[in-house]
């Protein structure tokens, strides 16, 4: 029988937690390498929302919604995942390209519901001003993004992972292949790498000559202290997107990729969170405990990089700003390439050789 393989993750946000958490079960041996511990950086500052939704091509729709279905996969495979399958009401698009969006997202099978004002205020009986018109689709959900990539770390854990909390300093190349890492406690071999370390990828990739093309816009959500539940699902107003933790915060931005935080992040978060407070009945009592700016790691051209370095054997990158949702997909589809060398046909769009034009 052959050796297991012997693999390093780089990063233990949410993409690396799956990664590692998919290759320990299909029985690699894996190194989980992060400076910032489970979580990561950008998985704490995210909105959460798991979705296929709309502005994207249908190729990439298509990735989305089997990302989705991976979320149940995942689930029944690791009891006790916070997730919930909460719904989201849409009303942050001019009526036309609501339309617009229905028809497309209709044809292409995505379970969406017109809803007028009456449908919008039993789906959600505490919004202020229910909208004359939006859109419902009630198999969107959220997964709590730190408790659901520490359950995962653990289990990967508990199953004979490995995770080391160290800075990353370079990647060790023998021969044109990468063959570990460098890091503030020495030199770590493996068989592969896989970064997966969000806005941090770039760097770490530069020190063996490879270019990751990302932006990392930052992006401010206000937090709540816990309060009485308010909202049962997500909801996408103009300029307000808003959902309610587990542990009963509301959490909001101007985009569920969090706002500009502008010159003044303070006078931004505390302007946001009046504005929440004023689209919901009954959150008088509502506090402001603090609030996030999150940089997230996106490709420039929006789309996800994931799939072998070319000209560099041994280096695996999973880099994207969609990594609430597509997590579970982006887990399984890593573990299978790097393991049994099968790439999903889904993932072919997704390489970075794209960008070598």
């Amino acid at each position: 029988m052959a050796a297991a393989k012997q693999v390093i993750v780089i990063g233990a946000g949410i993409i690396g937690a799956s990664i590692a958490w998919h290759l320990t079960r299909a029985g690699a041996r894996v190194t989980v390498v992060s400076e910032s511990g489970p979580g990561g950086v950008a998985t704490p500052n995210s909105f959460a929302w798991i979705n296929a939704s709309w502005g994207n091509p249908e190729i990439y729709f298509r990735l989305r919604t089997r990302a989705m279905a991976e979320w149940r996969r995942l689930a029944n495979e690791l009891s006790g995942l916070p997730l919930a399958w909460c719904g989201g009401l849409c009303w942050d698009l001019p009526a036309d390209r609501l339309e617009a969006y229905v028809a497309e997202h209709s044809s292409w099978g995505y379970g969406i519901e017109r809803v007028g004002r009456e449908r919008a205020a039993q789906i959600e009986p505490n919004l202020a001003e229910p909208p004359e018109f939006a859109v419902y689709v009630a198999e969107e959900g959220v997964a709590e993004p730190v408790a659901t990539a520490r359950a995962l770390l653990a289990d990967a854990e508990r199953h004979g992972a490995r995770a080391v909390a160290s800075t990353v300093s370079a990647l060790a190349q023998t021969n044109g292949r990468t063959t570990g890492v460098d890091t503030s406690h020495g030199l770590i071999a493996a068989d592969e790498v896989v970064i997966a370390a969000g806005v941090g990828s770039p760097d770490i990739a530069a020190t063996a000559g490879i270019k990751l093309p990302i932006e990392t816009p930052p992006g401010l959500i206000v937090h709540s202290r816990p309060y009485k539940r308010l909202l049962n699902g997500l909801v996408h107003a103009v300029r307000l997107h808003i959902r309610q933790t587990a542990e009963g915060r509301i959490i909001a931005g101007s985009d569920f990729a969090g706002g500009d935080p502008g010159e003044n992040p303070e006078a931004t978060a505390r302007d946001l969170f009046a504005a929440t407070k004023a689209a919901l009945r009954g959150a008088e009592g509502l506090e402001l405990d603090f609030h996030t700016i999150g940089y997230r790691p996106n490709p420039i051209d929006g789309f996800p990089i994931i799939g072998r370095a070319e000209g560099m054997d041994g280096l695996y990158v999973a880099v994207m700003h969609s990594g609430i949702t597509l997590a579970p997909a982006v887990g399984l589809f890593t573990a299978r390439e790097i393991l049994d060398g099968e790439r999903d046909p889904l993932l072919t769009p997704y390489g970075l050789s794209r960008f070598a034009q």
